[in-house]
This record gives structure tokens, sequence and C-alpha cells, in this order.
């Protein structure tokens, strides 16, 4: 049969490029039946509709995926979310992750630090180490990665308002092992407008919000090439209730603001996009979660080459980490989660991820056990080197329910932005409170399904027993917080308190001014200067947000 000439065209002038510089994984894929397994399924004929709609992978639209091979060159990064108690409990978790095979860390940090206050700090007790790492000084970010060498590792890191202070104490971290910015990677999130509507870990209002979001980009974009300077999250917007449409929706009018921000701050679109990544929420309508990061990739692509004339291929692909539903997670016959989270993760390769996140069984109730975590790092160890479902590009392409759910999928997030741009952007749109009563309005929604019967959730509201086995409890440390302010306390003792008051002087300047602030945090951050008391300066230049009442 003679192939087409678009596929003649890709073969030569994309795929046979990457095999050049990224051989795959095996000289040949085969199924247990000894079949070869085709690296790329296509039509007998492929028409105009599906060379522009679907096409190849690697090429836009990128709706088959944004490498040319995806898994068959190299399978996502395999992360898994984590932190708690002091730094040093949490190093010891990381450790054991990587010992298990877990190919990137992803740090979580305690609420003191997400809204920049110091564990000393009268609104931080009882909350100390609690949800994540507690981190006051960049001796306790030196802790937490003690023993990891940060140039081998690609590190994700959950915060948003403090993200430049957080990065700041990883860049100088990285300075006491020898390493210079330049050999770092991994992700910072950096989302600070879905914390209006999602999260709530916001400080400052949004304006100067976006303006250190921007400076990070900056910064980074010159000093550290290989970090992604921003994460942009439709997860926490699903978990708080939204509907998969308003997830993409919502992440991508976000993006578009940060997009906009960063071009009228003077940077290049196609110098900063490609270190632009995205965190979405994979569910349990197995099928839709599959035609919504395929529906996605394409929309995305057509946003940055129509509306910002982005020319790069790499600022048009849209490379995002995924994480499965905790949401979805039950208290009552937590073994169960075990398969909702198999079927979430298996969705999210079947979509393309670049990175996952698996949620362990006994989330709903506690933070994970060790046994927890490792029976969900082994979940994706077993879809990636058992199931097969790597060895073909986009497995899912051509199947009619596919392929219109994805284009419906595509009609109905375009629809949104659309009604989000028309009132007058994602600021405004929340400022109204038009984006958090979308939500509240899907949440609710859901809620009374499950409540009536309609949406049956398995044992919880069928097939329930009336004996219930709780998992074991994983513990806190509970004399971590008064540990970890006496080790704050040492820390202010010792340390060169004249050179702080300098370094906040001169960060109180270059805020109230339009200089780039990550030299001047990175600065103080190097004399142990704490966060709140960075936070406490830029709090007394931008002011503190406070959400309308009634919107």
């Amino acid at each position: 049969m003679n192939e087409h000439p678009a596929f003649v065209e890709w073969k030569e002038r994309v795929l046979k490029k990457t095999l050049e510089r990224f051989p795959e994984r095996q000289k040949e894929f085969k199924t247990d039946s000894g079949l070869p397994a085709e690296r790329l399924a296509l039509p007998e004929t492929p028409d105009e509709k599906y060379l522009s709609k679907i096409g190849f992978p690697g090429q836009y639209p990128f709706t088959r995926g944004v490498q040319p091979t995806m898994y068959r060159g190299r399978l996502w990064t395999m992360r898994q979310y984590a932190g708690f108690s002091s730094a040093e409990e949490s190093n010891k978790r990381y450790r054991y992750l990587l010992e298990q095979g877990t190919t990137g860390l992803s740090v979580a940090f305690d609420l003191p630090t997400q809204i920049g206050y110091d564990s000393d700090h009268k609104l931080s007790r009882g909350e100390v180490g609690r949800v994540g790492a507690a981190i006051d000084t960049f001796d306790d970010m030196e802790a937490l990665f003690n023993g990891i060498p940060l140039d081998k590792v690609s590190t994700s890191m959950t915060i948003n308002s403090p993200a430049a202070i957080l990065l700041a104490m990883y860049v100088v971290a990285a300075e006491k092992q020898g390493l210079k910015p330049a050999q770092l990677g991994g992700t910072v999130q950096n989302d600070i407008l879905k914390e209006y509507i999602a999260r709530g870990t916001y400080i400052f209002p949004p304006h100067p919000s976006i303006r250190l979001m921007t400076d990070i980009i900056e910064w980074c974009s010159r000093e550290m090439p290989q970090f992604n300077t921003v994460s942009v999250s439709g997860y926490h917007i699903r978990e708080a209730g939204s509907t998969a449409v308003q997830e993409i929706a919502f992440a991508f009018a976000n993006a578009c603001t940060y997009v906009e921000a960063a071009v009228s701050a003077g940077l290049n679109v196609d110098v900063f996009a490609p270190h632009m990544t995205f965190f979405f929420n994979a569910s349990s309508d197995f099928l839709e979660e599959i035609a919504k990061f395929r529906a996605a990739r394409r929309l995305w692509a057509k946003l940055m080459k129509e509306r910002f004339r982005a020319k790069d291929p790499g600022a048009q692909k849209l490379r995002f980490h995924t994480q499965t539903a905790g949401y979805s997670l039950t208290a009552q016959q937590v073994d169960n989660n075990i398969v909702r989270v198999t079927l979430q993760a298996l969705a999210a390769v079947l979509g393309g991820t670049q990175s996952l996140h698996t949620n362990s069984r006994d989330e709903a109730i506690t933070l994970p056990t060790e046994d927890s975590v490792r029976t969900a790092l082994r979940t994706q160890q077993i879809i990636a080197y058992e199931s097969g479902v790597c060895n073909t590009v986009d497995p899912f392409a051509g199947s009619y329910c596919i392929e219109n759910m994805t284009d419906r999928m595509e009609q109905e997030i375009s629809a949104l932005i659309g009604r989000i741009d028309a009132a007058g952007g994602m600021i405004a749109a929340i400022e109204s409170g038009f984006v958090q009563r979308q939500i509240e309005d899907s949440s609710y929604a859901y809620q009374k399904q499950i409540e009536s019967g309609e949406r049956v959730v398995i044992g919880l509201n069928k097939y329930q027993e009336s004996e219930e086995v709780s998992p074991p409890v994983f513990q806190i440390n509970k004399f971590t917080e008064e540990n970890q302010i006496m080790k704050l306390a040492n820390i202010r003792a010792k340390r060169d308190n004249q050179r702080v008051r300098k370094a906040l002087a001169r960060l109180e300047d270059v805020a109230r001014g339009k200089e780039n602030v990550m030299p001047y945090i990175i600065e103080a951050v190097r004399c142990y200067t704490t966060l709140g008391e960075i936070c406490d300066v830029l709090r007394s230049v931008f002011g503190v947000y406070e959400e309308a009442k009634g919107y």
C-alpha cells in the first residue's frame, strides 16, 4: 500500500530527527502473542479532516501527542506528591520514593508556608507540618533535599503566592551542592489566579501577584532555562467541583492571562511559553478524560498559534502533569480506591500525559502510609511495563466515540473561554464571581446526584458494608511544631541580623519599583531571612487580597 505523502513527510521531517536523538526504549515492540505493535495506527486513506484535526504525534495540532514516539521513546515521569511534618521527615519519604522507582519528586508544603507565615506566627498554630513540610528558611529547604542531588532529579513544587521565595530557597540549596541554576530541572506551580477561585491560599491582590509570577518567568528564562516557570492548574479547579469542560476552560483562561502579562512585560512568547506546563485532573469517566486531554492539546496549540502568534512548535505544545482525582476517593471500603486510581491513571496515560501522580488508597482518611504510597506507585509501573498501552502512540485515535467526544469537548471549552473573554478576561470574571458560581453550581449538581442515587459511588451509596475496617492511620510527630519553632529561634539568634535588615530594605525598594524582585529575594534567602519576613515586606508594599462578600 502506498503511504500518504503527509505521512511520508512526517516520518522524514519529524520522526527521523527524533529517533536519531532519542532512540526508542526497545528495538521492537510486540504483543503477548508476538504480533508487532505498530508505532502509529492510521486510517487507510487519511483525508483532509484527519490531517487537520488529528494529524501525527509531535506535529501541530498535537492531538495525538507532543512527541513523535511518545512512551515508546520515554515513559512519563512518575511523581508521588509528598511532604509532611518537618523537612527532615519529608526527606526520608523522598528517599524512600526514589528507592521504589519514583522518577520525579513533588513537594507538598504546609499551610503556613503556602500563605507566607513562619511556623512561630500565631496564625500557624496547629497547622505546622500538617498538610506538607514546614519551610521557614533556606536551612529547611537544604534539609528537605539532603543527600538528593538536585541536578539528577526533577522537582515539582506546589506553591503559588510565595513561589518566588520557595524557588529562591531551592536555588540557594542547589548552590550549597555546588550547582548553578542552569543545571536544575523541575517545575514551580506559580499559578495564582486559580487560588482566588479554587484553593484560597492567596496573599496579595491579583495584579501584584501576576507581577511576581512574571518576574519568575523573566528571571528563569535567563538563569534557569531548564525549569518550568508556571504549572497552570486545572486540577484544583476540578477538585473544587468543576466539570471536565470547566477545568480546561478556566485553566486555559488563566494561562492566557499569564501569557498576556508576560508579553506585555516585553518577554518573547517563543522563549517563555515552552516552559509553561499544565496540571490536570484524571477522573473516573474514562472515555471523557481521554477525550479531554486530546481536545486540550489541540485547542492549546490553536490558542498559542492564532491568538499569541507563537511560531516555535515548543511554544504550541501542551505539556501536562496529571494527578488522579482526590475528590473521587471514599473513606468507605478504601481498597476500592485502588481500582478507581488505576482507571484514572490509565486514562491519563491513554490521553498522553507527560507526568503522573497516583493517589493512595487511604488519602480520604489520612496522609498516606508507606505501604499505600508504594501500591500507588506500583500502579503506574504496572501500566507502564505490563499493560502494553505504551507500545502504540495514541491507541484510541480513530475511535468514532473518542473522536466525536474530542470534538465536542473542544467546542464546549472554546465556548466557555469565549464567555470569559466577553466578560473582560479572567481577572474580571473572578472579581465578578462568574467563575466561582460556575464551579459552585457544578459541585452542587454533582453532590445532589450522589445523594439521590442517580450517580452511583460503590461503597458509599451502593453496595455498602455494615462493618468497615479502617486502615492504619499515618501519624505525624506531635512535637513537630515545637521543634520547628525552636529551630527557627536558633536560626534567628545565630544569623547576621544586620545583613537581614539590609536585604529586606533593598527588597522593599525594588518591590515598590519595576525591577525584577528575584535577585533580591535570593539575596535575602542567602542570609537566612525567613519566608514570613520576606512576605511581610511584600504585604507592606502590595497589600493583601480580601474576597468581596457575595462576590
